[in-house]
Order: C-alpha cells, then sequence, then structure tokens
C-alpha cells in the first residue's frame, strides 16, 4: 500500500475538490502528490505521485 499523505471522505460536499487542493499544495511546496479514489474505504486519498497502490 502506498503512503497515505492525506484522506478526504468520498462524501463530501465539494467532491474531490479539497483532495485536489492539498495535492496542488503539497505539489507546489516540493512534494508532488495525486489523488486517488479508496473504494474500500470510500474516500479520496492523497498519496505520493508515481506511486501505485
Amino acid at each position: 500500500m502506498s503512503e497515505i499523505l492525506d484522506h478526504f471522505p468520498a462524501s463530501h460536499p465539494r467532491g474531490s475538490w479539497p483532495a485536489e487542493e492539498k495535492a496542488a499544495e503539497l505539489t507546489a511546496s516540493g512534494t508532488p502528490a495525486t489523488v486517488r479514489m479508496d473504494l474500500e474505504s470510500d474516500r479520496f486519498i492523497v498519496v505520493p505521485a508515481g506511486e501505485t497502490r
């Protein structure tokens, strides 16, 4: 399993936006990150870019 940098519930009213914003913030600060959907836990997870789950 990849390192999870942050996570947000899939039921969030703004959808994946909070996770996308966090990934962009991390990337801008030098830690390339991307968002994945974790179906098992029903949440958006922010993981290091280039890693597979």
